[in-house]
């Protein structure tokens, strides 16, 4: 399977070129605005490319309104950065920076190392271990398992799991979780994530006594490790 690139850049023929030089190798996903991205987004891309320059919601609002629940590499198309534009960015979670008029060998080339080096990352973190030894996630697979016993979650179950756990200790309130795991095409409401928690703590506790996700009051949930 191709890796999925979204290409998001208010100018038509920018747009244009970039999805011809890369088709070849990749799945290209477009858009022309940065509400346009934001649905888009929901394909789960395996890299964006993202202008910042753009009338409405410019490519830094994107960037931090997706980055809590997009951990692809996000590389920001600029026609001039300054160190103080790329502390902002960097702040926004962007992971590179294009500077226009850029050539498109070069441009390729960092897509390809970005995606090498997810892909690298991706393959270290198959597979984690918790509680000492005791629980083994394996994101991979899409299971867990406590001393060897295989917890049977649900596809939604597993999702939180796999999304609490890969960020043990960072709180995630009840939205992030419910746009991260139902999308933002959701339209449902975000208690249903309570729902989904008790089960999966249920679940957890017919094998182990160590609570795993913990209740941050007021906050949301934190994976507990």
């Amino acid at each position: 399977m191709k890796p999925k690139l979204l290409i998001v850049d208010d100018e038509q023929g920018i747009v244009e070129m970039m999805k011809r030089y890369f088709e070849a190798r990749y799945e290209v996903l477009t858009a022309y605005s940065g509400e346009e991205a934001l649905r888009k987004v929901a394909a789960m891309p395996n890299l964006i490319l993202l202008d910042i320059n753009m009338p409405g919601l410019d490519g830094l609002a994107v960037c931090q309104k997706i980055r809590s629940y997009i951990t692809c590499p996000i590389l920001f198309l600029t026609a001039r950065v300054e160190a103080a534009d790329k502390i902002r960015g960097f702040g926004a979670g962007a992971d590179d920076y294009i500077v226009k008029p850029f050539d498109l060998d070069e441009l390729g080339a960092r897509v390809e190392a970005h995606l090498r080096r997810e892909q690298r990352r991706h393959e270290s973190a198959a597979v984690r271990f918790f509680g000492e030894g005791e629980l083994c996630v394996d994101y991979s697979a899409r299971t867990a398992a406590v001393c060897g016993q295989e917890i049977a979650f649900s596809r939604r179950e597993f999702d939180i799991v796999e999304l609490l756990s890969l960020y043990t200790g960072q709180v995630f309130d009840r939205e992030r979780i419910y746009e991260a795991v139902w999308g933002l095409e959701g339209d449902g409401s975000s208690d249903v994530v309570m729902e989904h928690v008790r089960k999966i703590r249920a679940k957890l506790a017919a094998h182990t006594g160590h609570s795993y996700i913990e209740t941050v009051w007021g906050c949301g949930y934190k994976w507990n490790g």
